[in-house]
């Protein structure tokens, strides 16, 4: 962060123009949750990943730790961690099912999450147990209202990413 504020005020020093990213990208079609979690469901497939907000608060990351095929995985709970050059952090799942697929490339490849969180980054294939659960999700409008209110507080965004 304090890398970006130097070149900022660099670039405003020697009248450079840097494009300014903005806020995070939200696809519109997808569920979110509150852990910053999104699903893209197929039919009873879900793939699951995480935010673009969520991947750039983590900042560069290093490693993920997944579970296997066929493990259960229930709504809102951990089932694995993302560790980056500055946190570690559990990531949990929007859904409960099984999972049938997890994405291999980012044992050599962590950097995919950080580069396309909702392509080739995407973290897990879920054979969902219920797709009543998409209910207590949240729509693309109400994820983006909801990351307007919860990143003005950075504690508020350790808590979500710190669960118990």
């Amino acid at each position: 962060m304090a890398s970006r504020l130097w070149a900022t005020r660099a670039a405003s020093f020697f009248r450079i123009s840097v494009p300014h990213r903005g806020f995070a990208t939200v696809v519109k079609d997808l569920k979110y949750s509150d852990c910053h979690g999104w699903v893209r469901t197929e039919g009873n497939l879900a793939t699951v990943g995480i935010t673009d907000r969520a991947q750039e608060y983590l900042g560069q990351i290093v490693h993920v730790d997944l579970f296997a095929d066929g493990c259960k995985v229930k709504q809102n709970k951990s089932f694995g961690a993302i560790r980056s050059v500055y946190k570690n952090s559990n990531i949990y799942t929007p859904i409960s099912g099984i999972v049938v697929q997890v994405n291999t490339k980012l044992k050599k490849s962590p950097h995919l999450v950080n580069e396309s969180p909702y392509e080739d980054g995407w973290i897990l294939k879920v054979e969902m147990k219920d797709s009543k659960e998409l209910n207590n999700l949240m729509s693309s409008d109400q994820y983006s209202k909801f990351c307007e209110t919860a990143f003005r507080d950075r504690s508020l965004l350790d808590l979500l990413f710190n669960r118990s």
